[in-house]
């Protein structure tokens, strides 16, 4: 069971970022007020929610109940001004009620306030639960409960649209023909199961379906349906249907009404705007057949998009071409699978779909045959990366071969993102597939894009743009199309005008893992540009928006790797004090990126000397301070400008970074890399190298030295080869507070029993936090002492790393 801390805690983070949840208002479970700046003055908090919060599943009028005990009590209104909404969840659900609707319960007369608000069994609880319970049934149109698995996005929405500073009333979901079978599915399983319909299947004979139902529902004001000539009509509480004359001339009708005194219902309908804009009408009842339940079903392994993104990417093409769409342009998807990413399209006339499997073809058909809004003639087998397409349905040949109506024709899609081998088969043994290596389209445009062909998604793009070239592309892929270094030639090829995007979370995507960027882009065929760079809208993994980023498209051999490359030592000799890896050049390969002292390493490995100390500092610290997430996954560290070559402090400041987070390790090899002196640490003998100490302190400069660690052995020996003391190094307050830091450590490890004289900050934090089981170390010590040090280093490096960070972009090691 998930404890009640950690429910308020994911609802902040889910559902309210953008606002203030973190005040503590006397004994009220949860509030969320407007953010204000940090410097602002002489301006009340404006509270938006104060919500009762519980562990297990519980009744809303309850909750309100304690909640209200718990203000009254304190008479927090008096205090403080109240919010526009009282509200209450637990595991499951998330209600608001207007405070306006509950505020007389706290001026009643002759109430006793001081009772435990938590006390279910006292009168006081009993007759506010009455009241809230009379309130809430009574006014269900003012009573919004949302269920946080199922009503996600209307939750979302509600919260942008009513959690506004200053507003008054709230603002419910607008529906459209373009959402409104999304809204519908949803009526479908909260509405449809508490209409008094005992067996729809016999309803349906008489000519009788669910959504007739949902369009008196939809079509009404103040639930009476506006549009007589429907085959249901609501009238306040009940529906009539199936009227007609009967044998006395009178007319006769049949009535149903709810199984549940109308709740869910009245639920459902206040978090939508009713009627919609009555231009739709018309469209809405036409559309009749569409209002069926449809089966989206997966196949195991296909790629399913979820109903979430084809809301939304239709939504984006709706914005782009206008609300006609559907009927203004066709619609191809030609890698169907089993059709989920139509579904919601209503012109069945100007939809058609392909998959290369016939058991999908099957299940769309079946689809159709329960009501899906598809033609059967539309649906069809299809080998886009094999077939010829002289094998396409007449209909769309028609269209493709027309200059001007290809100019209206969508392919809109969600391929496959199938390589030729995944990574851990990248080796002379592994086992390419089939299906992406030996495809046609592979072998005929090899030459043209490169190595993008060993991508699927790359085939269908680079085919689509040649055959059904002045179409247009809305499609589900990857950010390599952009910023894949090897997409290059691809993007040679591919010269397209970017219409609107926006990038999600690649796993919220079924069978789709790790944490990188799937983006819906759509592109007008018929453009002469090369891809430079795209601006996408970002929605994290529940929809919400959480801004914008621009993706580049990177050029060859403007790479950070380029630039770290003429700084590379392979030659082996004592003058090496480490080793770096060197792999790719963006975030997804920063874990590979480590600084160590073992003695052998593969060929992307360099040698770590006085001569390029520096610059290796640079190159572990730009890859290092800014994490790596979803949306930056496949971001490119590149060539930077000179203006780092004069920045001394910026190097120090790598400098110090670096210090603090190598592998380096005792038991590897000689430790070079010990910032302190021995006096400096209270050190119970000599240091095996005083490279680094002698490196800040000036005593090794760069290209100075024949044999370095000859010269460090005595100061005679080094005058008399001529040495030279070089330039202390100067650090930033930052940098010296990392310093500090890291020698108290040092110095708390050193009074230890059976400490290593040559202990590197790893084998300190082995030392004191030890492994587990499995040989993975532990996240804490029970040292306290220890802790707080290690503490103070982390802080001091997080303070550091902010410093830093502009730099990296500054010096355009990263571009914004």
């Amino acid at each position: 069971m998930i404890p009640e801390e950690e429910i308020k805690n994911a609802i902040a983070a889910n559902y309210f970022q953008k606002f203030d949840c973190t005040k503590i208002l006397g004994k009220i479970d949860f509030a969320v007020k407007i953010k204000r700046p940090k410097n602002a003055v002489d301006f009340n908090d404006e509270y938006l929610l104060w919500a009762e919060a519980k562990q297990k599943p519980a009744n809303i009028p309850a909750m309100l109940a304690q909640l209200v005990l718990t203000i009254g009590k304190a008479r927090t209104f008096d205090k403080i001004l109240p919010p526009s909404f009282l509200g209450c969840y637990d595991s499951e659900k998330i209600a608001f009620v207007p405070y306006s609707e509950i505020q007389d319960i706290f001026y009643q007369n002759d109430f006793n306030w001081n009772v435990a608000p938590s006390n279910h069994d006292t009168k006081e609880f009993r007759q506010v639960h009455g009241q809230i319970k009379k309130i809430v049934e009574n006014n269900l149109q003012q009573t919004y409960l949302f269920y946080f698995e199922r009503d996600d996005s209307e939750l979302r929405r509600f919260i942008n649209n009513n959690f506004i500073a200053g507003k008054t009333g709230t603002t419910a979901i607008k529906i459209d023909k373009n959402n409104f079978l999304h809204v519908y599915n949803k009526w479908c399983a909260t509405v449809k199961p508490t209409i008094q319909v005992n067996d729809w299947s016999a309803a349906k004979k008489h000519g009788i379906i669910d959504g007739d139902f949902y369009l008196a529902d939809l079509l009404s004001d103040e639930n009476k349906t506006l549009k007589e000539k429907l085959f249901v009509l609501l009238r306040t509480n009940h529906y009539e249907l199936d009227r007609k004359i009967n044998e006395t001339g009178m007319e006769s009708l049949l009535t149903t009404g709810f199984s549940d005194n109308q709740k869910a219902h009245a639920l459902f309908w206040a978090k939508y705007d009713r009627p919609p804009h009555e231009d739709y009408w018309d469209f809405m009842v036409e559309r009749r057949d569409l209002l069926v339940p449809q089966d989206v079903r997966e196949r195991k392994g296909s790629f399913f998009t979820p109903q979430i993104w084809v809301e939304l990417s239709q939504r984006y093409l709706a914005d782009l071409l206008g609300d006609d769409w559907q009927d203004e342009y066709y619609v191809w998807d030609c890698a169907a699978g089993t059709g989920n990413l139509l579904a919601g399209l209503t012109n069945k006339y100007h939809i058609w779909a392909s998959t290369l499997d016939k058991q999908d073809v099957d299940v769309m058909r079946d689809r159709i045959k329960n009501g899906a809004n598809l033609l059967e003639e539309h649906v069809f087998q299809f080998d886009f990366l094999n077939d010829d397409f002289s094998k396409l349905p007449e209909s769309l040949q028609k269209i493709i071969n027309h200059p001007q109506l290809r100019k209206r024709l969508i392919i809109y899609i969600n391929p496959p993102y199938a390589e030729t081998a995944k990574k851990e088969t990248q080796n002379k043994n592994r086992i390419n597939k089939r299906g992406v290596s030996f495809t046609k389209t592979r072998v005929e445009y090899a030459d043209k894009i490169g190595i993008a062909t060993k991508e699927l998604s790359a085939q269908f793009s680079t085919r689509i743009y040649d055959k059904c070239h002045t179409a247009m592309l809305a499609q589900f892929s990857k950010l390599k199309v952009v910023q894949g270094p090897n997409f290059l030639k691809f993007r040679n090829f591919f010269k397209v005008d970017f219409q609107k995007g926006f990038v999600v979370p690649a796993n919220t995507f079924d069978n789709v893992t790790g944490d990188f960027p799937i983006g819906f882009m759509i592109w007008k065929l018929d453009g002469k540009k090369e891809i430079d760079k795209i601006k996408l809208d970002i929605f994290d993994e529940t929809a919400n928006h959480i801004g914008n980023k621009t993706f580049y498209a990177y050029d060859e051999n403007i790479f950070i790797t380029d630039w770290f490359r003429k700084y590379h030592t392979r030659t082996e000799g004592r003058n090496n004090i480490g080793a770096i890896g060197l792999y790719g050049s963006d975030f997804q390969h920063n874990n590979f990126i480590r600084i160590t002292n073992c003695e052998n390493h593969p060929n992307r490995w360099t040698y770590i000397t006085a001569n390029n100390l520096i610059e290796a500092c640079i190159y572990f610290t730009v890859r290092k301070v800014i994490p790596a997430d979803w949306l930056n996954d496949r971001d490119q560290f590149l060539f930077p400008n000179k203006k780092w070559e004069t920045d001394f402090e910026f190097q120090n400041n790598c400098l110090a970074y670096t210090l603090f987070n190598t592998n380096v390790s005792a038991k590897e090899g000689v430790n070079h890399w010990i910032p302190f002196t021995e006096s400096e640490v209270g050190a119970p003998t000599g240091f095996d190298s005083h490279f680094m100490a002698s490196f800040l302190s000036g005593k090794i400069i760069r290209n100075a030295y024949a044999d370095l660690f000859e010269q460090l052995e005595t100061e005679e020996k080094n005058a008399k080869t001529g040495w030279k003391k070089g330039k202390k190094c100067e650090f930033s307050k930052e940098a010296q507070a990392v310093l500090a830091a890291g020698r108290e450590l040092w110095k708390y490890y050193h009074s230890q029993k059976n400490s290593n004289i040559n202990a590197a900050l790893y084998d300190i934090k082995e030392h004191f936090q030890g492994r587990n089981g499995t040989g993975k170390m532990n996240p804490r010590s029970t040292n306290e002492k220890y802790n707080e040090l290690i503490g103070n280093l982390r802080e001091a490096l997080r303070i550091l790393t902010a410093k830093i960070t502009p730099k990296v972009y500054e010096y355009e090691f990263l571009k914004k």
